[in-house]
């Protein structure tokens, strides 16, 4: 009988469709630098996209603070490669933070164009939005940029609504429980 290598939770073995497997997991401060010297692989749109600004570097103070969350109100996953943190290449990030009022959760995904269109962003936001019902928010949401179709499409592929628009953001919003009265 075949034993099945068991992993902590929220850790998920993915092989992808050209082949390459990533470990999906928890951020972990070990990333930090990793994070920091992936980003000179990311595309110059790919980081304005995400950052909403146009970086050349992730600054180390800003990929300390993104690897050291609060895990009572903040959820963050890595697809990297199946090597120890600090030592693997992560190709995408998805996190979500708790609203101060613990109502609501904004989220924010970025998937390298190396692992683009391979199903990933889908799969990264499934596992945010079943962090966020297990926290009890009533619903989580983004800012996109109206050009970045393949994200509103995927964002209204899994049931959110455009909420608002201003200066070329689109707001999507997923309910996931009625508002309190």
């Amino acid at each position: 009988m075949a034993t099945r290598e068991r992993l902590p939770p929220w850790h998920e073995r993915q092989r992808l469709p050209n082949g390459r497997e990533v470990l999906i997991r928890p951020i972990r401060p070990e990333d930090a630098e990793p994070l920091r010297a992936g980003f000179a692989l990311l595309e110059p749109e790919e980081v304005r996209q995400r950052f909403l600004s146009s970086l050349r570097e992730l600054p180390a103070e800003d990929a300390e603070r993104f690897t050291r969350i609060n895990p009572k109100n903040e959820f963050a996953l890595v697809a990297a490669e199946p090597l120890p943190p600090g030592e693997a290449l992560v190709g995408a990030v998805a996190r979500i933070s708790v609203d101060p009022d613990g109502r609501a959760g904004e989220f924010a995904i970025l998937v390298s164009h190396y692992i683009a269109n391979m199903g990933l962003g889908r799969y990264l936001m499934t596992r945010l939005v079943k962090w966020a019902k297990g926290k009890k928010l009533e619903r989580i949401y983004g800012d996109v940029f109206e050009h970045n179709h393949p994200m509103l499409s995927l964002a209204e592929s899994l049931g959110f609504e455009r909420e608002s628009q201003d200066d070329a953001l689109v707001r999507v919003v997923l309910r996931l429980k009625p508002a309190a009265a």
